[in-house]
C-alpha cells in the first residue's frame, strides 16, 4: 500500500497564477488513448491512436478530405510526384479514388503515367532490395528504381515500342495538350487491360473511363516525352503544347469558383506537379485578371524541408502570399512531413470506409466549354487595359 496518498481537491490547492485565458489553449482532445488490442479498424486506429505529430497531422488530413474536400460542390485536383505506379499506388489508391469520384483531375510526373503503363501491358515490376550493386544490375539489364526491380528489355524497350507503335496513329498527328494525349493513351490502356483480361492495373486506363483530366505539368521530363521527341524525327505531327494545359487546368477552377463551387488540391509529393496545380489561381488573379482569393482546401504529404527554399517544402502559408491559398481557409490547410506511399494509402482507406461515392464530374468531357469560357473571362477583363 502506497504512503503518499493524494490530498482531496489536489489541483485546486495550486494557486492559480497565470490562469487567465489558459482554456483558450487546453480545449483540444486529451491526449490518453486506450491500449491497442489488435481489433481496430484502420479508421479507428487513425481517430483514436493518432494524436500527435505527423500521425496527427495525417489524422487531420483524413478528416479534412472526407468531410470537406468530397462534399458534392467541391472539385478535386491531385498532383503525383514521385515514383508512386512503379510502387504500386497506382492500382491500389488511386484507381479506386478516381473510380469513386474522389479526385476529378490530376497533374502527375510523366515517369508515373509512363510506368503506369507496363501494368496495362501485364509487364511484371518486382520487389527488390535497395543495397542491390547497381552494376550487377546493369550487367544483366535489370533497372532499379529504390527497391522495385524491372527488366530493361522486355519491360521498358518493350513499352517504348508499342508506345511509338501508337503515337504514330492517326489520331495522335496533330498539336494537343497532355490531358488529350494520356486520354488516348488510356484508350488504348483501356484496351490492353480488356484483351488481357485484367481489371483496374492502370491510371491511364481508369481515368479515360471516368473521364478524369490527367495533365504533366513537364511533358518532356520523362520516357513519355522522350518518345514523342524521337517519333517526331522521322516526321510525327504529334504536337504538345503546354499552354493548353494552363488553360485547361485554369479553366477547371475558374468554373468551380465563378459557380460559387469550392476547390481543392491533394499534393501528392511536391516538384512540378505540385506548383502546376496551385498556380491555376495565380493565372486567374495574375493573367485573366479577375478577383479571387485561392483554392479553399489544401493537403500536401512531403518530406521536403521549407528552409531549403525548395518548391515541394513550400508551405501553405507561403502559398497565401502567391493568391494560391485563400488566406482565410488556413485552418484547412495541413501538410503531413510523411512518405507518400504510407499516407496515402491511409488517407484513401480513411475515406473508402467512410464516404460514399460521389458523382463522377467527368471534366474531361468538358474541356472544350472550359476552354471557351477562359476565353471569354479573358477579354473581358484585359479589353482596352493592354
Amino acid at each position: 500500500m502506497s504512503k503518499v496518498k493524494l490530498p482531496r481537491n489536489f489541483i485546486s490547492k495550486y494557486p492559480h497564477k497565470f490562469s487567465h485565458g489558459k482554456e483558450h489553449f487546453l480545449c483540444g482532445r486529451r491526449i490518453l488513448p486506450k491500449p491497442i488490442t489488435g481489433r481496430e479498424t484502420l479508421p479507428e486506429l487513425v481517430d483514436r491512436v493518432f494524436l500527435a505529430y505527423n500521425s496527427a497531422r495525417l489524422s487531420d488530413a483524413c478528416h479534412l478530405f472526407s468531410e470537406k474536400m468530397l462534399s458534392a460542390n467541391t472539385t478535386v485536383g491531385m498532383s503525383l510526384a514521385g515514383a508512386l505506379t512503379p510502387a504500386g499506388v497506382g492500382s491500389s489508391v488511386i484507381i479506386p479514388l478516381i473510380k469513386a469520384g474522389f479526385v476529378d483531375w490530376i497533374v502527375s510526373t510523366g515517369a508515373n503515367l509512363y510506368h503506369d503503363m507496363h501494368h496495362a501491358l501485364n509487364f511484371p515490376l518486382y520487389r527488390g532490395s535497395p543495397h542491390t550493386n547497381d552494376r550487377d544490375l546493369r550487367r544483366v539489364g535489370v533497372v532499379r528504381i529504390y527497391d522495385i526491380l524491372l527488366d530493361y528489355n522486355t519491360v521498358l524497350m518493350a513499352t517504348d515500342d508499342l508506345l511509338r507503335k501508337i503515337l504514330r496513329q492517326p489520331e495522335f498527328q496533330k498539336e494537343m495538350g497532355t490531358a488529350e494525349l494520356h486520354y488516348l493513351l488510356g484508350k488504348y490502356c483501356a484496351e490492353f487491360e480488356k484483351e488481357l483480361g485484367l481489371k483496374d492495373v492502370s491510371v491511364l486506363a481508369a481515368a479515360y473511363r471516368a473521364g478524369v483530366p490527367c495533365f504533366c505539368s513537364s511533358p518532356g521530363d520523362s520516357t513519355i516525352g522522350m518518345n514523342v521527341a524521337g517519333v517526331e524525327i522521322e516526321g510525327n505531327r504529334c504536337r504538345v503544347n503546354p499552354s493548353i494545359d494552363v488553360n485547361e487546368t485554369t479553366g477547371i477552377v475558374l468554373d468551380t469558383k465563378l459557380r460559387g463551387k469550392k476547390s481543392a488540391v491533394v499534393l501528392v509529393g511536391g516538384g512540378s506537379p505540385k506548383n502546376f496545380t496551385l498556380q491555376t489561381e495565380p493565372q486567374i488573379q495574375e493573367v485573366l485578371r479577375i478577383k479571387e482569393a485561392g483554392h479553399d482546401y489544401f493537403i500536401q504529404f512531403t518530406d521536403a524541408r521549407p528552409d531549403t527554399g525548395g518548391l515541394s517544402g513550400a508551405t501553405p502559408s507561403e502559398a497565401v502570399s502567391w493568391g494560391k491559398i485563400d488566406p482565410n481557409r488556413l485552418p484547412d490547410a495541413i501538410v503531413c512531413y510523411l512518405d507518400s506511399t504510407v499516407a496515402l494509402p491511409i488517407l484513401a482507406h480513411y475515406a473508402l470506409a467512410g464516404h460514399k461515392p460521389r458523382k463522377l464530374k467527368r471534366l474531361y468531357d468538358r474541356r472544350q466549354a472550359l476552354l471557351k469560357q477562359v476565353e471569354r473571362e479573358y477579354f473581358a477583363h484585359h479589353k482596352g487595359n493592354d
